[in-house]
C-alpha cells in the first residue's frame, strides 16, 4: 500500500494533488506558503485539504513504522510466513495490524501460559476439533506432577481455548460490530463522592445511560472528566447474548457435547474476563478520540475567530486594569505598544478617591495624547467603564473593554519577563490588556491557547494533538494577516512561514543591531536564514514605506520580475501601478501564463496590487452593555440585553452580557429552524441582542435566547 493510494482513500483529492503536496511537505513548505504561493502545483488546494494530506500522511507514517515493528518481533520468533508478512503489509489499520499480531505478541504469565507450560495444549486442540466423545477419558491421558485431576486438565485446556477465542481476528471484529451498534455508556455515582461539592456540578450523570454511538462529545468527555476526577463509575457494554451468538457462530462447529459443552464455558470465559474489557476499552477510545477531535475542532474554530478579532491599530492606547481594594492598575502605550507610563489610581471603595483619579486620568490622557482606552473585563471592569465615561475629555475618547482572559498568564511568563525585566506582572497585564485592544494577534499569540479563555474540555483531550491543531491555527492566522518585520516581537515572528523561534530571534537581533529592515532582501543578511527560509517567509513579511513598494505587498518576491513587466507594458512604474485600478484592468492575464505561473497566482497578485497588503481583519467597534445591568441580581426573565459571544461549544455559545456570569444560548435556542453548527449561526466576539430565559440564582447560571 503506498501512501498516495492510503490518502485517496481517505479523501477526494487526486493522486497529482496528494504527490504534489507531498513531495513540497517533504522539502519543507509549509501550509500557508503551499496554500498562497504554489497554487499550480496542488491544483489550488486550499489550507484545509492540504492539513489532511498533512494529518493522513502522519497516520500512514506511524502506520508503517509500526508494521516495521511487528514484522521484525515476529521475525525474531521465526514466524513469520510470507503470507503472514504480506497480510501485515497490505493491513490499512493500526487496530488490524495489532490482531495480526496478537498471538505473537510476548505476554506476561497468563492462566494460558501457565496450562501450556503443563502440557495441556494438546488437549485444548482435541477439544476445540469437537469429534472426541470421551473427553473425560483424554483428559485423564494429561495428569502428571502439576495436574492434580481430569477436571484440572479440562480447566487449563478452557484457559488455552480461552486464549485463542481472544485472538481470533474474525470474533474480535464481530464484537466490535456489535459494540459499535447497540453499545451503551453508563455511570453511576460512587456513595463516598455523591455529597463532595465539585461532585454536584456532574449530578446529571450520577446515574446516566445512553447508546454510546448517540452521546454528545461534549457529553462524553464531561462524563470522562467525572470518572477521573473518581465521582462516577463509567461502563461500557453490549447485550451479553448478542456477543456470546458471535463467539459460538465462529467456535462451534458441531454437536458433539462432550467438547462443546467445555467449549461454551471457554466463550463465556473468554468474553467476560478478555473479550469484553478489551473491546469495551478500544470502543471507548475511539469515541474518547472522536470526542477529542471534535473539541479541537470547535476550539481550533474558537481560537481562529479570537485570533483575527478587530485590531484598533496603531493608536495610542491608555489601558487599565480594574481593581477595588487594590486600585486600577494604569499603563500608557504608544503607537507602537511601548510602555510610556505606569500608575495606580483608586476610584472605587474602599478607598473611592474619585476626585483625584479623575483629575490623574485626565493628565494622562492630555499628557500622552492618548486615543483610545482599553479596560480588562475582570472584577470591577463594569465600575471602571462607568467612572471613565463620566470624565469630560477634552477630545472624543473611544472606550473599549477588553477580554482579560490569559493577561495573568503572560504577565509572568517568560516571554513578559523578557519585555518587561524591571516591572512587575501587574504593570506586564495591563500592558497586554492594552496591547490586544491594538493587535489582538500580535499580543495574544504570546499566551498558551489554552489559557486564553475558549473552546472546550481543551484539557481533557489528546494534548499533543491539540497543540499540532493549535499551532496549524495560529500560524495560519499570522501568515494570513502579513506581519511587519520591523515591529514584530519573537513569538509573533516565529509563526511565520519559515521562520521558527531562532531565526525570529536572530531577526530580532539583527533590527537592534543594524536598525529597522529596509527591504525584504535585507532579510537574507538575517544570521542563518538561508535560500529556503526566505523562499518561505519573505512574503509574509512586510516592510513599510519601502523603495520597492512590493516589499509591503503580499506579492512574493519571486514574482516582483513578472510584475514588473506588467507594468511595463501598461507604461507605468510599480508604484504607480499600484492602486491604479484604470492601469490595472489593462493586465491582460493570458499573456503571461508560463508553466509555472497560473491564473490562480496571477489573479491573486491583481488582487494585492489592486489593494496591497490589506488587512482582512474587520474594523473594531464600541460596544456597550446595559447600564441598568450590573450584577446577576439585576437580571430577570424577559430582559432584553446585548452581550457579545465570548466561547462557543458544541451545544451552544456563551454571551457576556456585563455581569460575572456569561450566559449560556442553547443550541435549540439559537434559531426556529434546527441547528447543528453554532458557528453557522454566531460567531466570537459577535454583538448581539438576547432574551433572557431563566435566572438560577443559587447555581448562578443565565439561560438566554436568540428566538424573538
Amino acid at each position: 500500500m503506498s501512501i498516495i493510494s492510503f490518502i485517496t482513500k481517505q479523501i477526494p483529492v487526486s493522486d497529482k494533488q496528494i504527490t504534489k503536496t507531498i513531495s513540497l511537505l517533504n522539502d519543507g513548505a509549509t501550509i500557508p506558503f503551499i496554500a498562497r504561493y504554489r497554487k499550480e502545483m496542488t491544483g489550488d488546494l486550499d489550507e484545509v485539504a492540504i492539513g489532511e494530506i498533512v494529518k493522513y500522511k502522519a497516520v500512514f507514517e506511524a502506520l508503517e513504522k509500526r508494521k516495521e515493528s511487528v514484522l521484525a518481533a515476529i521475525k525474531e520468533q521465526d514466524a513469520l510466513t510470507p503470507e503472514l508478512k504480506k497480510r501485515i503489509l497490505l493491513a490499512e489499520t493500526l487496530t488490524e495490524v495489532e490482531d495480526i499480531y496478537l498471538p505473537y505478541k510476548k505476554k506476561k504469565k497468563t492462566k494460558a501460559t501457565i496450562a501450556k507450560e503443563k502440557g495441556l495444549e494438546p488437549l485444548a486442540k482435541i477439544i476445540m476439533q469437537q469429534k472426541e466423545e470421551e473427553v473425560l477419558f483424554v483428559a485423564s491421558k494429561y495428569l502428571n506432577d502439576t495436574v492434580a485431576s481430569e477436571e484440572e486438565a479440562l480447566q487449563g485446556a478452557r484457559d488455552i481455548i480461552a486464549e485463542w477465542i481472544n485472538e481470533d481476528e474474525k470474533i474480535r471484529n464481530g464484537l466490535r460490530r456489535l459494540y459499535q451498534r447497540k453499545a451503551t455508556i453508563a455511570s453511576t455515582v460512587i456513595k463516598t463522592k455523591k455529597e463532595d461539592e465539585n461532585a454536584q456540578k456532574y449530578q446529571q450523570y450520577f446515574d446516566w445511560e445512553e447508546p454510546v454511538h448517540k452521546c454528545p462529545s461534549h457529553r462524553l468527555l464531561a462524563i470522562l472528566r467525572a470518572e477521573n476526577e473518581k465521582i462516577v463509575r463509567v461502563k461500557i457494554a453490549v447485550p451479553e447474548e448478542d456477543a456470546l451468538d458471535i463467539i459460538d457462530g465462529v467456535m462451534i462447529k458441531t454437536n458433539v457435547e462432550a467438547c462443546t459443552d467445555h467449549l461454551f464455558l471457554a466463550i463465556s470465559d473468554a468474553y467476560k474476563r478478555l473479550l469484553a474489557p478489551a473491546i469495551s476499552t478500544e470502543i471507548l477510545n475511539q469515541f474518547k478520540e472522536k470526542a477529542d477531535d471534535n473539541a479541537i475542532h470547535v476550539f481550533a474554530q474558537n481560537l481562529k475567530q479570537l485570533l483575527l478579532a478587530s485590531p484598533l491599530g496603531q493608536k495610542r492606547i491608555l489601558a487599565l486594569d480594574p481593581g477595588f481594594k487594590s486600585g486600577c492598575k494604569v499603563v500608557c502605550l504608544d503607537e507602537q505598544g511601548d510602555l510610556l507610563h505606569n500608575e495606580n489610581i483608586y476610584p472605587h471603595p474602599p478607598q473611592r478617591e474619585t476626585t483625584a483619579s479623575i483629575k490623574k486620568i485626565r493628565s494622562l490622557v492630555n499628557a500622552y495624547k492618548i486615543e483610545a482606552i482599553s479596560i480588562g473585563n475582570g472584577t470591577a471592569a463594569r465600575e471602571t467603564e462607568a467612572f471613565i465615561k463620566k470624565i469630560p475629555f477634552e477630545q472624543p475618547i473611544q472606550v473599549f473593554m477588553v477580554n482579560e482572559s490569559g493577561a495573568s498568564v503572560y504577565s509572568a511568563s517568560k516571554i513578559a519577563r523578557a519585555e518587561f525585566p524591571n516591572y512587575d506582572v501587574t504593570v506586564r497585564g495591563a500592558v497586554s490588556i492594552g496591547r490586544r485592544l491594538a493587535d489582538p494577534l500580535a499580543e495574544l499569540v504570546k499566551i498558551d491557547p489554552k489559557a486564553i479563555g475558549v473552546g472546550q474540555y481543551q484539557h481533557d483531550v489528546d494534548q499533543t494533538k491539540l497543540k499540532n491543531e493549535l499551532d496549524t491555527v495560529v500560524m495560519s492566522c499570522v501568515n494570513s494577516v502579513g506581519i511587519n518585520v520591523n515591529t514584530a516581537s519573537v513569538p509573533l515572528l516565529s509563526y511565520v512561514s519559515g521562520i521558527g523561534e531562532k531565526l525570529a530571534e536572530n531577526i530580532v537581533t539583527y533590527r537592534s543591531e543594524n536598525g529597522a529592515l529596509k527591504s525584504r532582501e535585507e532579510l537574507k543578511k538575517v544570521p542563518r536564514l538561508g535560500g529556503k527560509s526566505y523562499e518561505q517567509a519573505a512574503a509574509f513579511l512586510r516592510i513599510t514605506s519601502p523603495k520597492n513598494p512590493l516589499d509591503n505587498s503580499a506579492v512574493h518576491p519571486e514574482r516582483y520580475q513578472l510584475v514588473s513587466k506588467m507594468a511595463k507594458d501598461t507604461g507605468v512604474p510599480i508604484s504607480e501601478l499600484i492602486g491604479n485600478k484604470e492601469a490595472i484592468s489593462k493586465i491582460k492575464l493570458q499573456s503571461y501564463i508560463t508553466e509555472e505561473v497560473g491564473l490562480p497566482t496571477l489573479t491573486d497578485i491583481i488582487k494585492e496590487l489592486e489593494k496591497p497588503g490589506v488587512d482582512p481583519r474587520k474594523k473594531v467597534t464600541v460596544f456597550e452593555f446595559d447600564p441598568n445591568v450590573k450584577s446577576i441580581a439585576d437580571i430577570k426573565a424577559g430582559m432584553k440585553l446585548p452581550g457579545i459571544v465570548n466561547n462557543i461549544t458544541n451545544f451552544g455559545c456563551f454571551v457576556d452580557i456585563g455581569v460575572k456570569e456569561s450566559g449560556l444560548i442553547h443550541i435549540s435556542k439559537l434559531a426556529n429552524e434546527f441547528i447543528s453548527d453554532v458557528n453557522a449561526v454566531v460567531q466570537l466576539h459577535q454583538h448581539l441582542m438576547v432574551t433572557v430565559l431563566e435566572v438560577d440564582m443559587s447555581r448562578k447560571r443565565i439561560q438566554l435566547s436568540l428566538i424573538d
